[in-house]
């Protein structure tokens, strides 16, 4: 049971910077615009929200700071992709670009010409709910006993999936993504929601990137995030771009991590770097499988330019 309990409970801890940027990704692409940057975005929200988290000890203040920063890069990819009608994809390949390489820039400049943050004192990082409510290392305890923001990406997929479907915003984001030349005629301005999406999607991403540099991690370094953008990508494919799917895959994401440290810990005689590689390849195994069958929105990718 105690094996159990510590599997569920880290794939809960690992599949949440996932679940944030998936629900970026799937925001995004429901307004219509494919955004393959949500590496780089989450990649610059986690080098702010540790070096916020390290420099203020407000683990709050971290997050915010580590969504707006994301929420600028999604700026630039809603001007390249919305206002200049530029192909999403290579914006989105420059914004893996930019992100990384700001985040490398800026951590030499403020930690003394070092690659990686100072690590942040374990009682600044984010708190855990539940602490001390269950028995000590209890299934229980190792379950539910989990960072703040494991509890608020479940609640954010709750609230993304009521406003997509249940009120007149979340209509407007899907007609815009489905057809935006008819939402147009009906009154919808396509490019302010493209816009709110895009940017929110950077915001979401960099809550991702935080969650894994203050929470799963203590410390930014240049290797933290390392594909979980594209895992995140591919967990929003294999979601059908709906938010409950994407928390289905992100779970599944998780627990192949879970499985690749419970096993790491375990007299086996299997190579650390085989094991390494067991959720990257189930991405592509994923991936291979899925794409084709499941279908965007229609006018994903097709930047709308008003005549």
């Amino acid at each position: 049971m105690d094996s159990l309990g510590f599997i569920l409970g880290t794939t809960l801890m690992y599949s949440t910077p996932l679940i944030y940027t998936s629900l970026g990704g799937v925001i995004s692409e429901r307004s219509g615009v494919v955004n393959i940057g949500l590496e780089g975005m989450m990649t610059i929200g986690a080098f702010i929200g540790a070096t916020v988290g390290y420099y203020s000890g407000i683990w709050w203040l971290a997050l915010i700071c580590a969504g707006l920063g994301a929420g600028v890069l999604g700026l630039l990819h809603a001007i390249a992709s919305v206002t200049l009608g530029a192909e999403q994809v290579v914006s989105g390949i420059a914004i893996n670009f930019l992100g990384p390489g700001a985040a490398l820039f800026l951590c030499r400049k403020f930690f003394d010409g070092k690659s990686m943050t100072t690590s942040i004192n374990l009682d600044k990082k984010i708190p855990k709910l539940f602490k001390g409510v269950f028995p000590e290392h209890s299934i229980w305890e190792n379950i539910f006993t989990q960072e703040v923001t494991v509890y608020l990406a479940f609640l954010i997929v709750i609230v993304m999936w009521f406003v997509l479907y249940k009120t007149k915003l979340g209509l407007r984001v899907r007609a815009v993504g489905e057809h935006p030349k008819a939402a147009d005629t009906l009154g919808i301005n396509v490019h302010r929601i493209r816009y709110g999406a895009v940017i929110l999607s950077g915001v979401l991403s960099g809550l991702g990137g935080a969650s894994m540099s203050i929470g799963v991690a203590s410390n930014f370094f240049p290797s933290l995030i390392s594909g979980q953008g594209f895992i995140a990508l591919a967990a929003m494919i294999f979601g059908k771009w709906k938010p409950q799917g994407a928390l289905g895959a992100c779970l599944i994401f998780g627990a192949a991590q879970a499985m690749v440290i419970f096993l790491g810990g375990q007299d086996i005689a299997v190579s650390n770097d085989i094991l390494s590689m067991i959720p990257y390849v189930l991405t592509l195994v994923i991936l291979m499988g899925f794409v084709g069958k499941s279908v965007a929105p229609a006018a994903d990718g097709t930047p709308y330019l008003k005549e």
